[in-house]
């Protein structure tokens, strides 16, 4: 039986500190987040230095090209700290992980865990413009490794490793209710009303997957509706600013299929929208999922909350709707209606991990047996451990 799983490594410009993590997506079960377990490899010289660990969220408002006279648009929190080295004391309990990676590495090697409130926000990146250099806007975490007198001592970058890591959410196994909304309106001096029915065919979509949108149109007015259109909206609530929310359509679809609809008529009709990243690769302001270096990412999923008092601690709340217009010409104006819905990806079973696993026993168990493959961060090298 053959297992194969990754194990990210960085070091310290310096050579005398060495992060070693199981994985660096850490999922928010809404009632809690998964603890960030890994071990630090520390050099003889530093063994009669303190070396302190880290959980940093940085957030970014605004662009590094607009910092002028000492003004910042970045926040950093830090969410977890303690002593790894002298270790003030044995850990109750190490992961299976933890202990191999120890087994491996040698006495130099101390295990660290961390973990991160329910209410810190989920990883998420503003796609920048064109022109726009630096760092991107959004929310990002660090797990940081340094040597220093105390927990808020200034590090030198010589004896300090960071890595990378995101936050995120999965959608939940059981779809909620299906998604429909009807709306209706009156004239001025005319009789009767025009009446939009949209309905979705479920509430929960997985990216890449098609929405199908369901709109009946019942005109009892003496108006005529020229128009459909169709779009995707994703919201974006930047919970730092009092109006920092927006809304940018990332699909959308226009159709005269079926129009004029003249009073009296009706019209029923199914339009597919797609809502991909690579469709909006221009377009500034975007919520992507929070990236690490020399991934993919696609379009931001939704951010679930436990409760709306969690709104104000989020960072960044991304939420998905979709919109219908009819229109109805310069005079009669238009009709519009909106259906929210959950945009995320699944969940991805353990099995997805391992390789050659002929049973849940030894998918449970990947993480005790041979650690072969070795990933790295920035400058960081791949290396196997044997």
């Amino acid at each position: 039986m053959v297992f194969n799983f990754r194990v990210f490594k960085k070091q310290s410009p310096n050579g005398k500190l060495t992060m070693y993590l199981g994985k660096r997506d850490f999922v928010d079960h809404i009632s809690g987040v998964e603890p960030i377990d890994g071990v630090v490899v520390i050099d003889d010289d530093y063994k009669d230095r303190k070396v302190f660990g880290q959980i940093v969220c940085s957030f970014r408002y605004g662009r590094e090209e607009d910092e002028v006279m000492g003004l910042k648009f970045q926040k950093d929190l830090y969410l977890a700290s303690e002593q790894i080295f002298p270790p003030p004391q044995k850990l109750a309990t190490t992961t299976k992980l933890q202990e191999r990676l120890k087994k491996k590495l040698g006495d130099n090697c101390y295990p660290f865990t961390f973990t991160l409130p329910p209410s810190a926000p989920a990883s998420v990146t503003l796609q920048p413009g064109k022109e726009e250099e630096g760092e991107p806007c959004g929310v990002h975490y660090f797990v940081k490794v340094f040597v220093g007198e105390n927990e808020t001592d200034r590090t030198h970058k010589r004896g300090m490793v960071s890595m990378g890591i995101r936050k995120v959410q999965y959608a939940p196994s059981k779809q909620g209710r299906q998604p429909c909304t009807v709306v209706r309106k009156d004239f001025m001096l005319s009789p009767g009303e025009l009446e939009l029915e949209v309905t979705l065919d479920k509430q929960l979509y997985h990216h890449g997957e098609k929405i199908a949108v369901n709109i009946c149109v019942r005109n009892n007015s003496n108006k005529v509706v020229k128009k459909i259109k169709a779009m995707v909206q994703q919201g974006v609530d930047v919970v730092l600013f009092q109006n920092g929310q927006y809304r940018t359509s990332v699909a959308s679809m226009e159709t005269q299929e079926g129009c004029p609809i003249n009073p009296g008529q009706s019209l029923q009709k199914v339009v597919y929208l797609l809502p991909l990243l690579s469709s909006n690769k221009d377009r500034r302001g975007i919520a992507l999922d929070g990236q690490l270096k020399k991934q993919e990412t696609n379009l931001a999923s939704t951010t679930l909350l436990a409760s709306s008092e969690q709104r104000e601690a989020f960072g960044i709340i991304v939420s998905y709707a979709i919109k219908v217009k009819l229109y109805l010409g310069a005079l009669g104006g238009e009709l519009a209606a909106e259906l929210p819905f959950v945009l995320m990806h699944p969940k991805p079973s353990a099995k997805s991990k391992v390789i050659h696993a002929d049973s849940q026993a030894d998918v449970e168990d990947f993480r005790q047996d041979t650690v072969d493959n070795m990933d790295h961060d920035g400058d960081a090298e791949a290396e196997e451990i044997e």
